[in-house]
């Protein structure tokens, strides 16, 4: 499983580049936490399941909330169990009250007993590491930062947020959908619908009362932003000088080509969340019923791992038909948000990945010796730094050397699997030749750390 968080690699990378010494530090500091963490479980591959029928009676959810008191092991010590009371800790208690929130959604309205369809216990972890500015889902439980308390707050506090990072369990579960180009901007926006479901559920809100952003309760005062991503709007979430600008597009027209964030997954998913946007307010009232029931039944029906976007649009429009007729409101308002925001469905010749076609990537300074780039996280942020090795301090130049001349880096890509939402780091060279990116996870402490204050220094 790719370890999956909320902040999106080009938003720490932004936040870290900043001329805020505090926020910046810690962002650097979260996506050298996300590195290491990212090689730890293997993906679990594409296992579909047929769900039991929609508002099927199911027991409830069994819940366990950990405290890592600002540590990095998991899961930590235990602070509430099913049934216990509630600790007078926000955090715990959001955590806590998230969880539940999420399973009811996923029982009630669609027929399935937790992540896995059988009764799996959802464990949770609060204040994880120092000033975190991130949460995600490693693939057996749910990891909360507190964030850096002037960019972001505590990730307990957004529903949205714990719905989006328990739906890529889901998806762990079910489709698999690998974690790069897209089919992981579909593994970011199938999370990203079910996460704003959760909260629209729980706020009984219509499609048209909806605000659809994602992680508005993230961003504090002193960010120039809404959120870190509109379904509604995709690329107006945030214009702030330290996160940099929202890059989400929400047409095939702007695809954005590039190597970064696993080739866009958080970037390119604003394609097919405005496709659901469009699909849930066309249809109008609650957008957990109709919307949410036919992308659920392409999650929970044969998808492959591998699906692409105009795949995924044949496949919602399929289930469409088949729940509703093919004549019917439902299915007409599908096949016309995909064809708004410039996908064509599979089945009437539909473009391929253009990420495939065009793997290279299309940023970059020719005239740089070397590029190093943080992406990944929930805020999808991109910290980026151009340099020579004569402008580094002598010990940082000669293991930098080290790297870009041996095989360790290239070895380490190979090997190691990304994780949705944790962050991953790139190093590029043209003499000699090198283009790599490297989860976080997988990379040495000194690694790590190299690349973390190479990306603080200013250059």
């Amino acid at each position: 499983m790719t370890r999956c968080s909320i902040v999106p690699p080009h938003v720490l990378a932004a936040l870290a580049r900043s001329d805020r010494p505090g926020p910046a530090l810690v962002a650097a500091r979260t996506l050298a936490i996300d590195a290491s963490l990212r090689h730890e479980r293997l993906p679990a591959g594409p296992r579909p399941t047929i769900a039991p029928p929609v508002r099927q009676e199911v027991a409830g959810p069994q819940r366990t909330i950990h405290d890592a008191r600002g540590g990095e092991e998991l899961p930590g010590e235990v602070v509430r169990v099913e049934g216990g009371p509630a600790t007078g800790d926000p955090a715990a208690d959001e955590a806590h009250d998230g969880l539940g929130l999420t399973w009811q959604l996923w029982a009630q309205e669609y027929g399935r007993d937790s992540l896995d369809g059988a009764r799996m216990p959802l464990v949770a972890t609060v204040h994880y590491a120092e000033q975190y500015d991130n949460a995600f889902w490693n693939g057996e439980q749910m990891v909360f930062g507190d964030g850096d308390g002037e960019t972001f707050g505590r990730f307990t506090a957004s529903l949205d947020v714990i719905g989006h990072e328990l739906a890529h369990g889901v998806t762990e579960h079910t489709a698999g959908l690998v974690y790069r180009g897209q089919p992981g901007a579909l593994n970011e926006h199938v999370s990203d619908v079910f996460g704003v479901l959760v909260k629209q559920r729980h706020l009984d809100q219509s499609a048209d009362e909806a605000d659809w952003l994602i992680g508005a309760e993230l961003l504090l005062p002193a960010v120039q932003g809404s959120a870190l991503r509109s379904m509604a709007a995709p690329g107006t979430a945030y214009d702030d000088p330290r996160l940099g600008r929202d890059p989400q597009p929400a047409h095939m027209d702007d695809f954005v080509r590039t190597s970064d964030d696993n080739g866009g997954v958080h970037i390119n998913s604003g394609i097919p969340n405005k496709a659901f946007h469009l699909v849930a307010t066309t249809i109008g009232g609650p957008a957990w019923q109709a919307p949410g029931l036919i992308w659920r039944d392409v999650l929970l029906g044969e998808i492959s791992a591998d699906c692409d976007f105009a795949t995924f649009a044949d496949l919602t429009l399929a289930a469409a038909t088949d729940r509703y007729g093919r004549d019917s409101a439902e299915a007409a308002a599908v096949a016309d948000a995909w064809r708004q925001v410039g996908v064509t469905p599979a089945g009437e010749g539909g473009a391929p990945d253009p990420a495939r076609e065009q793997p290279e990537p299309v940023d970059g300074a020719a005239d740089a010796a070397l590029r190093l780039t943080r992406t990944g996280g929930v805020a999808g942020l991109t910290r980026t730094r151009e340099l020579t090795l004569g402008e580094l301090p002598e010990p940082d130049a000669r293991a930098f050397r080290s790297l870009i001349e041996g095989p360790q880096l290239p070895r380490l890509a190979d090997e190691a699997p990304p994780r949705p939402d944790a962050f991953c780091y790139g190093l590029s060279c043209e003499r000699p030749e090198l283009d790599v990116q490297v989860p976080e996870a997988a990379l040495p402490q000194a690694t790590r750390r190299l690349f973390e204050r190479t990306l603080r220094r200013e250059g």
